[in-house]
């Protein structure tokens, strides 16, 4: 069954865990268990996903409960007008304190709208909450230097977290796509879990009915504390933050 953080006569919101799909899609044609049919099921009635997290991403996925609030709510997250999302990711490297990317994105091939190749204005506010270091060979260094940021998207661009972290060369461990498939086996295998590091930990919106300032959260997942119980020479402390685990 899916942990349901907020639910009323509109909306419904799920702490989706990674490795699963929020709908049916031929890139994940093998894929038999998704996210809207899950929901479906456990509250016996039609929904409509309001948006969408990648299947390696856990955390905060809304959901309308009819079709016109979907409408409503598609909207909002078109324009972005009042909705604030905030994530949490590992990321290779130690980023600065904090900072803005601000890097336009090519649409996916196969996010295309046209024939044409198409650029969309894309900008991320990130911020560094902890930097540790991995008793972990790699690259020629004895120890792999790593950090939890959090991150806030103010566009919303296929992949953008991911491809805007691998712009700036702090990928986010576990990425497949835009990280790199060596160090992610090899993190992996050291901390004996596989999974991509990046959790939708807060939806901020306007409730699309009520008007209602609404703020859901979801916390990290519990394997997430294998950072904390396999890290070593903490650096000082950067920004205030959850503890992990």
């Amino acid at each position: 069954m899916l942990n349901i953080l907020y639910q009323d006569d509109y909306l419904a919101a799920v702490d989706k865990p990674p490795g699963l799909l929020v709908h049916r899609t031929g890139l994940d044609a093998g894929e038999t268990r998704f996210a809207v049919q899950l929901l479906r099921d456990q509250i016996g009635q039609a929904v409509w996903p309001a948006h969408r997290l990648d299947k390696g991403t856990s955390g905060v996925l809304l959901f309308a409960l009819d079709a016109a609030t979907a409408s409503a709510l598609g909207k909002a997250f078109e324009t972005g007008e009042g909705i604030q999302k905030t994530y949490q990711a590992i990321v290779r490297g130690w980023p600065d304190d904090e900072g803005l990317i601000d890097h336009p994105l090519r649409r996916m091939p196969d996010d295309m709208r046209s024939q044409r190749e198409e650029v969309q204005d894309a900008q991320t506010r990130y911020r560094t909450l902890e930097r540790f270091e991995l008793p972990l060979a790699f690259g020629g260094f004895e120890r792999l230097r790593v950090a939890r940021v959090e991150l806030q998207p103010l566009t919303g661009r296929r992949h953008q977290l991911r491809r805007h972290l691998k712009h700036i060369a702090h990928p986010i461990i576990g990425d497949s796509t835009h990280g790199k498939g060596l160090l992610n086996r090899a993190v992996a295998a050291f901390l004996g879990v596989h999974r991509m590091w990046l959790h939708a930990s807060a939806l901020a919106l306007k409730h699309p009915v009520s008007g209602e300032a609404l703020r859901i959260e979801a916390g990290l997942g519990a394997e997430w504390a294998v950072w904390r119980g396999n890290r070593s020479h903490p650096a000082p402390h950067v920004s205030p933050g959850q503890p992990m685990g």
